[in-house]
């Protein structure tokens, strides 16, 4: 939310406001629901002088939904010919034309085609404004159960495993709520490796076809919605992880090994101390079982 404007401001600041000059329009499309899409997205299609589509076919089906006829140019506009395309776009803007564009599903430019476009009509001084709507990372997030106040968007994972690991160990000490794309066959390897990075308690949240007809949203820890997904998952995936605890990220080796050995003291077995203390901590048991081992050595 912003300050409340002067009188006036309004109208003259009103980047999407229809005048002589070109305009860059992004639309977010539904993620699901084609009742779900914003008010405008049909004004906006029926006006524009250029439609900028990731799936010319999809925007056509989008569009007799809406029960509107698109007049301007449709072009395809997706991540194969984004840099061969987005000259000729600028040029169109340039021109004064109003330059529509939409993507499957969502929020151009968020994990999608967008971003080369608003940057190079940034950088030609062309204004751009959006038709807010439909978000997979914010209903994502909402509907988690997970703290919602502060939280960081990464997209899809590296789909080699290495490069994955590497990238979640990166984000292992990331105190705020996580929200991620993932493919449906990729889900199960990806929510071990998040387990195996992060902690088997650290809890998530699985969104699946989110506002579709078969929507579901699987809460629990990694451990649990790993074991789930491990079935087979259908249908577009958001994934939503708590973030680190700062005690986690505080607590050094000699602090995890002794609180593991007072644990045993009462009588507790080894594996099961290491468990418990990274439960406690919302740290790996990696980590903690390493500390352990690293302790011996160092009273030997």
């Amino acid at each position: 939310m912003s300050e409340p404007s002067e009188p006036g401001d309004e109208a003259g600041n009103e980047a999407g406001s229809r005048g002589s000059g070109g305009v860059l329009v992004l639309a977010a499309t539904p993620i699901g629901r084609v009742a779900d899409a914003p008010p405008r997205l049909a004004e906006e299609l029926a006006t524009a002088d250029v439609v900028a589509a990731e799936d010319t076919r999809r925007l056509r089906r989008l569009a007799a939904d809406l029960g509107v006829s698109v007049r301007g140019r449709v072009v395809s506009y997706f991540e194969g010919n984004e840099s061969a395309r987005t000259p000729a776009l600028v040029e169109a803007l340039e021109r004064g034309e109003r330059v529509l564009l939409v993507t499957d599903a969502g929020m151009p430019s968020v994990s999608d085609p967008g971003y080369r476009l608003v940057a190079a009509a940034v950088e030609h001084d062309v204004p751009v404004t959006a038709v807010p709507g439909p978000s997979a990372v914010l209903t994502a997030l909402a509907v988690s159960g997970l703290p919602v106040d502060r939280f960081c968007f990464e997209g899809f994972l590296p789909r080699k495993a290495g490069e994955r690991a590497r990238r979640l160990e990166d984000l292992r000490d990331e105190p705020r709520t996580m929200v991620f794309f993932e493919s449906p066959h990729r889900t199960a390897a990806t929510l071990t490796a998040m387990a195996e990075a992060f902690g088997d308690d650290r809890r998530a949240a699985v969104c699946r076809e989110l506002t579709k007809t078969h929507e579901e949203v699987r809460r629990g820890a990694l451990d649990e919605v790993a074991a789930w997904a491990g079935g087979g998952v259908r249908g577009e995936v958001t994934v939503v992880v708590q973030g680190a605890t700062v005690v986690a990220a505080a607590l050094d080796r000699p602090s995890l090994a002794a609180a593991v050995a007072e644990r045993e003291a009462a009588g507790t077995r080894r594996k099961d101390a290491i468990l418990e203390v990274a439960r406690s901590t919302g740290l790996p048991k990696r980590e903690v079982y390493d500390a352990v081992l690293a302790h011996k050595g160092a009273t030997r």
